[in-house]
């Protein structure tokens, strides 16, 4: 087992990508704390885990959340190895000039804060213990940014310089940061991003944009994460992989 004797906190782990990438964690043997706004989905999803998951109802834009999510880690599981950062929100995919400033701050809350946050707590659990790896999960709309999203390509073009910044920083500590771009995927946030309702032709369009002909889905995420996350990785930081089926090139 790749993660063996490890101990991993994903947010955003209700469902979706973070789900998958929790689900992958536990298979290849880490312990993993679900973390999610939606406490319920966190707790459904870690019973149907099994083995050493636990769930925490966590606001990442909260501080106080924060620092219990960590807490929580150290106190049931013994510490935290990798951190991978995948809570996410969008507004609809709309004309700059109508999102909300609502919206914005809150986009901006989840996407970009919550990195800083995360940071600040889990710093001294990973260097206690020797290193670690804090994963972000970005967006390719953070490397080839199209109209519609503009506010949310901004947060993950600044977690993707966040995750250089960091990762620099934080090498002589033996911490490693990475991220990680998602396509468009089959997510709870896919018409968001779409903009227009769940059809199989408006999946086409977009699909028609993607080389390898498919979203995303929450396994490719989780192979990603996975590798990052292996001992194997340890001398790769501050890189970003794009899991997009070639929307990119």
């Amino acid at each position: 087992m790749r993660l063996r004797g490890k101990i991993a906190i994903v947010t955003g782990a209700g469902s979706g990508f973070g789900r998958g990438i929790a689900e992958a964690y536990a298979r290849e043997g880490a312990k993993v704390v679900l973390a999610d706004l939606d406490g319920d989905a966190a707790l459904r999803a870690a019973r149907e885990i099994g083995g050493g998951a636990i769930a925490t109802r966590t606001d990442v834009t909260q501080s106080a959340d924060v620092t219990a999510m960590i807490g929580t880690a150290v106190d049931v599981l013994g510490g935290v190895d990798i951190l991978v950062n995948n809570a996410g929100f969008t507004h609809k995919n709309q004309s700059l000039m109508t999102v909300t400033e609502v919206e914005f701050d809150r986009i901006y809350a989840v996407n970009v804060k919550a990195i800083y946050l995360t940071t600040l707590a889990v710093v001294p659990v990973m260097e206690a213990r020797g290193g670690g790896v804090i994963i972000n999960t970005a967006s390719t709309a953070g490397v080839r940014p199209r109209p519609g999203l503009t506010w949310y390509n901004g947060s993950k073009g600044a977690a993707l310089v966040l995750t250089k910044s960091m990762a620099a920083e934080l090498a002589p500590r033996k911490i490693r940061v990475c991220a990680i771009n998602p396509v468009i995927g089959e997510t709870a946030m896919l018409e968001q991003f779409m903009g227009v309702p769940d059809t199989p032709e408006n999946r086409a369009r977009f699909v028609s944009t993607i080389p390898l002909g498919r979203m995303s889905k929450p396994s490719d995420i989780a192979n990603a994460a996975l590798f990052l996350a292996d001992p194997a990785s340890e001398f790769l930081t501050g890189i970003s992989i794009d899991v997009d089926g070639g929307r990119c090139i």
